[in-house]
């Protein structure tokens, strides 16, 4: 799990502050306010440490099959008119599931960027720390593309080990091989280091706002997918998968299918979802039962396909991970809006996934705050931020909740004025009935 973040020079940021990441986060924000970037900046280094390519600094995308963004250059990423020349992106981490081969519970990681001559972007700065241990690592780019080589008690406490152009770090998260027999005996805590923050950010999810179709019958491999898709489009392997793949007595049969059938039933939105194949063929169809009739995927409601995705990403997502969401409110009626609240809470808790969700959404809102007062979500369990942009940049405040879900520090005018509303409709009727009185 991500536990905190913080940004520098980063598109509209000029700098973000230590921001707190909760198992439960949610952006609010105007539109165009640098709600995005917050998560972009994490997805940035998933393709990063995706990169086929190991020499790479920062792979700010273009490959259409295999980058979640193209983030164009570093002009694009740096923050318009900032004084300093580089940016910057920080994040620490708690891992619940250590491997055997790897001991690193809690790490922290902060790589600063520059453009070279040639319009590349490369490391600054990059320093990697096991918390637990107080260790820290760190490389600094020198002239001529040579990198000094740095190993700390502390993290502002450096002590030189050596510089040289083989220095040069791997993926934005890795030291070289050269760079790792420098450090002698030290070279298999770096090692973990690096291997703990690729499989925190390679087991991140993204699903995006824009959710792909539906089609009325699907082509199975019968295999399991790696992955749901920025755009879902996986999203009903999975499901064929979860019904299919598994034994009927394995605790793994059905439990993606079961769990997605469940909340669509708590969303008032189908009795249930099942998957049938069509004659002896590897095409399948989803079916959707609701009120006894059942019908294709492709003849019901754009709502149910568009939220199908993100039932399915929070039953799939490995436990442990971490999963970004963009607009999973989209094409929802309002009972449907605010119960993603209850399933973000609920699979939290139980399976130990982080949600990072950026939303418009008030329903999803206020239910968060009605379950802080139900005592459902502990305050320190979720984290509200609103984000709001400026002539000078974005700039992010997070909303103080009390014991009762009530908000001390609310933004005006984001959600409208219901009060002011409902006033103003009694004020109309008022005067209306005079004047008809008359």
């Amino acid at each position: 799990m991500f536990t905190s973040l913080h940004l520098k020079q980063f598109k509209s940021w000029t700098d973000t502050g230590p921001i707190t990441l909760a198992p439960v986060t949610l952006v609010l924000g105007t539109n165009s306010s640098g709600k995005s970037s917050l998560i972009q900046s994490l997805l940035l280094l998933k393709q990063t440490v995706e990169s086929p390519d190991r020499t790479i600094h920062l792979n700010l995308g273009g490959d259409t099959s295999t980058d979640l963004f193209n983030f164009g250059d570093f002009k694009s990423i740096h923050k318009y008119r900032a004084k300093d020349r580089h940016f910057s992106i920080s994040f620490s981490f708690e891992r619940s599931i250590t491997e055997k081969r790897n001991r690193v519970k809690r790490g922290r990681f902060y790589a600063s960027y520059i453009q070279t001559s040639a319009g590349s972007t490369v490391i600054k700065e990059l320093r990697l720390q096991d918390s637990e241990s107080g260790s820290c690592f760190h490389i600094e780019r020198e002239q001529r593309g040579a990198f000094s080589v740095f190993m700390d008690d502390d993290w502002d406490l450096p002590n030189l080990l050596g510089t040289k152009r083989d220095y040069a770090p791997e993926r934005s998260i890795a030291f070289s091989r050269p760079a790792i027999s420098l450090l002698g005996d030290k070279g298999n805590q770096i090692e973990d280091i690096s291997l703990a923050i690729d499989s925190e950010l390679r087991a991140l999810t993204y699903l995006g706002p824009l959710r792909r179709q539906p089609e009325r019958d699907y082509v199975w491999n019968k295999a399991q997918p790696g992955k749901i898709g920025v755009d879902g489009c996986h999203a009903i392997d999975a499901l064929l998968a979860s019904a299919l793949l598994h034994r009927p007595k394995s605790p793994e049969h059905n439990r993606t299918l079961n769990g997605v059938s469940t909340w669509l039933r708590k969303m008032n939105l189908a009795d249930g979802l099942k998957v049938c194949q069509i004659g002896r063929s590897n095409r399948y169809e989803v079916v959707v039962d609701s009120q006894a009739v059942s019908a294709n995927l492709r003849d019901v409601g754009i709502g149910v396909s568009q939220v199908l995705p993100v039932l399915t990403v929070a039953f799939f997502a490995p436990p442990g991970s971490s999963v970004v969401l963009e607009e999973p409110e989209i094409h929802l009626h309002p009972l449907a809006q605010s119960l993603l609240a209850e399933l973000f809470a609920q699979v939290s808790r139980e399976r130990g996934i982080q949600f990072i969700v950026e939303t418009h959404s008030e329903h999803l809102f206020r239910r968060m705050q009605t379950l802080i007062a139900r005592r459902t979500v502990e305050p320190e369990h979720c984290a509200m931020y609103f984000v709001e942009r400026d002539k000078e940049g974005s700039h992010l405040r997070r909303l103080a909740l009390d014991d009762y879900g009530r908000v001390e520090n609310w933004p005006d005018q984001f959600f409208g004025d219901a009060l002011g509303e409902t006033a103003e409709q009694a004020r109309l009727m008022f005067e209306r009935r005079v004047e008809e009185g008359q």
